[in-house]
């Protein structure tokens, strides 16, 4: 029987989910004699090889070509899980979404203390920058969410080890307390 498959994505954030899911310290391995790691950046997999268990998105919605990963997740993870505050609520990336965009630009490459010459990137490979950053959940259906910034690794290994033995996860509130 082919082990369950597990996809992982980073969108708008700092990556600190991605590292808090490698926290697991050696349960890594346990993990891996459960799952196989389909597109993700912890094996360096870039596109679906097939129909996935549970996708995992990290991060907010700022970029077109985020919607279009998002949009890919959902096509093809049957359980999809949003983990961390900018996943679920846009988190510090999305404090942009008191400025206009224009002037976030503006600021950032052309007015900016920082800024020498001046110039506004125009090339195509750069994805285009949505008005505002966006919770996962406003863009597409989301399954579950894992909320922390990060979330703890205790908090990943017992939703994902439940979801993997088709239970619901059910986190216990130390691993979800933030006090």
């Amino acid at each position: 029987m082919a082990k369950p498959k597990v996809a992982t994505t980073h969108m708008t954030g700092c990556f600190g989910c991605h590292m808090s899911l490698l926290d697991i310290d050696e349960r890594i391995v346990d993990l891996i004699q459960l799952v196989d790691f389909d597109k993700s950046p912890i094996n360096d997999i870039k596109k679906f090889t097939g129909p996935v268990d549970v996708g995992i998105i990290e991060g907010g919605v700022s970029t077109q070509e985020n919607v279009e990963v998002l949009r890919m997740f959902r096509k093809y993870c049957k359980i999809l899980v949003a983990v961390g505050e900018c996943a679920l609520t846009g988190g510090i990336p999305s404090l942009r979404n008191t400025v206009p965009l224009k002037e976030c630009v503006e600021e950032a490459y052309l007015k900016g203390f920082t800024v020498v010459d001046g110039v506004i990137p125009n090339d195509p490979d750069i994805p285009l920058l949505l008005d505002r950053v966006y919770p996962c959940h406003e863009v597409v259906k989301i399954d579950y969410f894992l909320p922390g910034c990060p979330p703890p690794a205790d908090a990943y290994w017992a939703a994902l080890t439940a979801l993997l033995e088709g239970r619901e996860p059910e986190l216990p509130y130390e691993l979800i307390k933030y006090d």
